[in-house]
């Protein structure tokens, strides 16, 4: 990726380690890899080595340093206290002028330190996102207000989330509305998949097993609901499996515990597909195959109402409530009934549907890459 560095282009290290950190700035570093004021440089920490592979690949990445520092069973202590010293090693040795840093992650937080540590200016994109409750989203909700008192150049997706910035003391003239750089992705890999349908061919199977049924979609993952939580989900998604116009398509996530636990509860479920984790493509069909889409995780709750997908959300708090707000996502919790009830409701009721499904996304246009570049070259 990088080019020879001239006194005119501003050096960019930007740094991720898992899979959303890929799929979100690859827009962006597709857009500066084009722009011959910037010398982009990559660097990997490593932290889903395995995952972020298969989404570098089709983005055609290149890290210029990966630190390869994730270790099997290691705790956050080990992981976060590893890639410091890492990714600091790379900032020595690339001397960048500004370092960016995507989302909320251990390796967010870790670059973001590593930098301050330095005096290099810090990029935090999708900044300014807030739950209000420290362990909720774990440990997340934290990394990002920390990452926040770091940064110096806060890339805000909404107006509420920079407003939340701004409550807490941020410059606000440090702080933009861009827009999230995961709607330019999922525009991109659509268009690819479009293009190339073998991209997402594994799931034709399913497509032509679960043909004429209502496809519910699922991701559950999230650390504080892998106890009773995780057992809650998989007993309502059983019970709406029951129905003879459903199916549940669920990638699990490769964690061996939730797998089994997931297979013991809805493997016998005959409108029931545990396929593994997706690639980026597979997901992309998925959402597009999808009904409704029921999930823990952050960023289906931006990318399913780009495609007009209602979004049931299985938490009791979100850092995203401008989907909620906006009528596309409505907060479900883990409570069985509660699943079940809400996705009956969108299932069986025309009107509520397409209240939801029609409901605008407030999580940007597609163009959120361009002005970063723009705000990055002022």
């Amino acid at each position: 990726m990088a080019s020879p560095q001239s006194a005119s282009r501003q050096r960019i290290l930007t740094i991720l380690g898992t899979r959303p950190e890929a799929i979100k700035p690859f827009p962006l570093l597709h857009a500066l890899g084009r722009d011959a004021r910037f010398d982009s440089l990559l660097c990997s920490s490593g932290e889903h080595a395995d995952m972020l592979a298969p989404v570098l690949r089709l983005t055609k990445l290149q890290p210029d340093h990966d630190c390869a520092a994730m270790r099997h069973g290691q705790s956050l202590d080990r992981l976060v206290g590893g890639l410091v010293p890492a990714l600091g090693a790379a900032m020595d040795d690339r001397a960048p002028d500004r370092v960016v840093v995507q989302g909320d992650t251990a390796t967010a937080l870790a670059g973001a330190l590593a930098a301050h540590h330095r005096g290099i200016p810090i990029v935090h994109v999708e900044a300014g996102l807030r739950s209000g409750n420290n362990r909720h989203p774990f440990p997340e909700e934290v990394y990002r207000r920390a990452i926040s008192a770091m940064a110096t150049l806060h890339c805000a997706p909404t107006p509420r989330a920079a407003e939340a910035l701004v409550r807490e003391n941020i410059d606000p003239a440090s702080v933009h509305v861009t827009g999230n750089t995961v709607i330019d992705a999922l525009h991109w890999v659509s268009a690819q998949v479009a293009e190339r349908p073998e991209l997402a061919a594994g799931l034709a199977e399913v497509a032509a097993r679960f043909a004429g049924r209502r496809i519910i979609a699922v991701t559950a993952h999230r650390r504080e609901n892998a106890g009773p939580g995780f057992a809650d989900i998989c007993e309502g998604l059983a019970r709406l499996a029951a129905r003879e116009d459903v199916a549940v398509i669920f990638p699990v996530h490769a964690n061996p515990t939730l797998r089994a636990r997931a297979e013991a509860r809805l493997g016998g479920c005959a409108n029931v597909a545990l396929p593994a984790p997706l690639d980026y493509p597979h997901f992309a069909r998925l959402l597009e195959l999808a009904d409704i889409v029921l999930t823990d995780s952050g960023g289906v709750q931006e990318e399913a109402p780009a495609l007009g997908k209602p979004v049931l959300v299985m938490r009791e708090t979100t850092e995203r409530p401008e989907g909620v707000e906006a009528g596309t996502a409505r907060l479900v919790g883990t409570d069985p009934e509660r699943i079940v009830a809400e996705a009956s409701r969108l299932l069986d009721d025309g009107e509520a549907y397409a209240a939801m499904a029609r409901a605008h996304n407030p999580y940007g246009d597609g163009k959120a890459a361009g002005r970063i570049v723009d705000l990055l070259a002022r």
